[in-house]
C-alpha cells in the first residue's frame, strides 16, 4: 500500500515570518503580565525609577500581606460567588434557548435570535442608567443578584450563537433515530445533545466566567457596601486622599488573575475545540 500523504514543505522565509509574528504577539501578551508581576515586588520608588526591569531589591511583603489579609480573600470569594452563578444561568439559558433555534421552527423564530443577537453590538456600560433604574426599582441594589442578573442578560447573545451553531452541526441521523425511538424533544436536549456539547459547554463557561470575574463598571454601579465588593473594586482600597501604592496594585492584580489564566490553559483544548466546531459544515 502506497503512502498518498504529501509533505507540505515550508521556505525559509515562511518559517521566519511565522517565528517572527508570533514571538511579536507572544511579547504583547506577556510582557504586561511579566511587568505587572515584577512590579509587585518592589518598593514605590523602585517602580517609579526602574517600572520594566528586575527589583533592586524583592519585597516579598507586598504578596504576603495580601495573601493573608482577610480583605482579599473576601473579595475573591465575593468574585467567585458573582461568577459561577453568572457562568451556570447563562449555560441553562443560553443552551435551551440554542437549543429551540436549531431544531425547532416556529413563527418569528429568525426575528427573536435576531434580537437576542443585537446584544453584541451594545455592552453593558451603553445601558448603564436605564439598568441602575431597573434593578433599583426590583430592589436588587447592594446585592449578588444586581450584578448576575444584568451580566447574564448582556451575555446570552454570544452564548447563544455559540451554542446554535454547534447544535446545528451535530449529526442529522441522531436526531431523527432519537425520534424513531420515542426520544421527544426535552430528552433528546437532556441525554444525547448536551453530553456530545462539552467543548462548547466548556467555551462559553470560560468566556463567561472570565468575563465576569473581570467585571468592573457593574460592580461598581451596583454594590455599596465594602464586604460584597469583588477584587476589581478591591483595588480602590490602596489608593489614598494624596497618592496611590502601586506596587501593592500591582501586587494584587497578579494574585487575582492567577485564577483565570489557571482556569483558561486547564480548558484550552476544548475552547479551541467549541469555537472552531461551527466554522466548517461537514
Amino acid at each position: 500500500m502506497t503512502d498518498t500523504s504529501s509533505t507540505v514543505r515550508v521556505s525559509t522565509a515562511t518559517r521566519l515570518y511565522v517565528y517572527v509574528s508570533l514571538s511579536l504577539v507572544a511579547a504583547v501578551v506577556l510582557v504586561p503580565l511579566v511587568t505587572t508581576a515584577l512590579g509587585g515586588f518592589k518598593t514605590l520608588g523602585d517602580l517609579r525609577l526602574n517600572p520594566f526591569g528586575l527589583p533592586s531589591e524583592w519585597v516579598w511583603s507586598n504578596y504576603v500581606d495580601i495573601l493573608f489579609g482577610e480583605r482579599y480573600w473576601r473579595q475573591m470569594m465575593n468574585s467567585l460567588i458573582i461568577a459561577c452563578v453568572t457562568v451556570f444561568l447563562t449555560l441553562v439559558v443560553s443552551s435551551m434557548a440554542a437549543f429551540c433555534f436549531a431544531h425547532i421552527r416556529f413563527f418569528g423564530s429568525n426575528q427573536l435570535l435576531n434580537y437576542f443577537l443585537i446584544g453584541l453590538m451594545f455592552p453593558a456600560a451603553t445601558a448603564i442608567l436605564p439598568l441602575f433604574i431597573r434593578i433599583r426599582d426590583l430592589g436588587l441594589l447592594d446585592s449578588y443578584w444586581g450584578v448576575i442578573l444584568p451580566q447574564v442578560a448582556f451575555g446570552l447573545g454570544m452564548s447563544i450563537l455559540l451554542f446554535r451553531n454547534y447544535f446545528r452541526n451535530l449529526p442529522e441521523e441522531l436526531f431523527q433515530a432519537a425520534f424513531v425511538d420515542g426520544c421527544g424533544y426535552i430528552r433528546f436536549f437532556w441525554y444525547i445533545s448536551l453530553p456530545l456539547s462539552r467543548p462548547i459547554v466548556a467555551t462559553v463557561g470560560i468566556v463567561t466566567f472570565v468575563s465576569s470575574w473581570n467585571s468592573y463598571i457593574l460592580p461598581l454601579i451596583m454594590l455599596n457596601t465594602e464586604s460584597k465588593y469583588p477584587w476589581p473594586l478591591g483595588i480602590m482600597v490602596y489608593r489614598g486622599e494624596f497618592g496611590t501604592d502601586w506596587q501593592l496594585v500591582l501586587a494584587f492584580i497578579t494574585l487575582t488573575i492567577l485564577p483565570t489564566i489557571i482556569v483558561f490553559f486547564l480548558a484550552q483544548k476544548h475552547i479551541i475545540a467549541g469555537l472552531t466546531a461551527g466554522a466548517v459544515k461537514s
